[in-house]
């Protein structure tokens, strides 16, 4: 918000947890796995790619291929054959496949839960990292989630990105650039946990169309709500230095 300090953006935030908190109480990841590997190929598999989807193929996918030493020496073509409906399947395919044999050679075929190691694996970047290791606190199978080596961040998707800059939390759109704002402004312990709610209420009412400004929950503290959800330091640079349909039409009579 216009004049806001730093100190009062993080009260605004707080009442933000607060009130996200309320309305989504109990939060899981939307990717169905039963352990950190078919977590890690799911999250692969979700890159521009709904998570209902990637929950329609994982069954099929993961029915036939159960560890990273399968997938390691699966057929491309056979694996880009069941993966296809989650689109780019070709690069998911190299995506998995190398990923797997780096899990095989180099970590006994068990998922890394460190940041550094992760982003080692192709095609796992800070995003991917993130929800695997967001997982160690929120999945049953996690157990260190507070371990604070782990490097775990804020997982930025499109939602989390949407949210952060129409809530006024973040200038940029780069994703690594909104996640240090966040880390700055979110306490730790909800690092985990904040993105999904975030996740949940950009599905739900922050939507990235028509998003429910007049009856939000977070309407007070949203400096986007005046303008229904486009507030001009989202608008492209070329939208905002258009000049406007009066103003226009006086330019082209002259």
């Amino acid at each position: 918000m216009r004049g806001e300090s730093p100190t009062q953006r993080r009260r605004r935030v707080r009442k933000i947890l607060t009130r996200l908190r309320a309305r989504y109480p109990a939060v899981r990841l939307p990717l169905r796995h039963r352990d950190p590997f078919q977590l890690l190929v799911a999250t692969i598999l979700s890159a521009q790619c709904t998570d209902a989807m990637v929950n329609r193929v994982t069954p099929v996918l993961f029915e036939k291929y159960r560890t990273p030493d399968e997938f390691a020496t699966a057929t491309p073509r056979e694996l880009e054959r069941i993966i296809r409906p989650t689109g780019f399947f070709r690069q998911k395919t190299r995506a998995l496949i190398g990923a797997s044999q780096t899990l095989v050679e180099r970590f006994g075929g068990r998922v890394p839960l460190t940041m550094d190691e992760l982003r080692t694996l192709e095609g796992v970047g800070r995003k991917t990292a993130n929800v695997v290791l967001s997982a160690k606190r929120l999945e049953p199978w996690g157990g260190n989630g507070d371990d604070p080596t782990d490097g775990l961040g804020i997982v930025v998707d499109t939602h989390v990105r949407r949210l952060s800059q129409r809530l006024g939390l973040a200038k940029t759109s780069d994703p690594e650039k909104i996640e240090q704002a966040l880390m700055a402004l979110v306490p730790r312990t909800d690092w985990d946990a904040f993105s999904l709610r975030l996740i949940y209420f950009g599905r739900e009412i922050c939507t990235a169309r028509r998003p429910r400004c007049p009856t939000c929950p977070l309407q007070t503290l949203c400096p986007s709500a005046p303008y229904a959800g486009n507030p001009p330091w989202m608008r492209p640079r070329a939208a905002r230095a258009r000049p406007g349909p009066t103003r226009a039409r006086r330019q082209r009579r002259a």
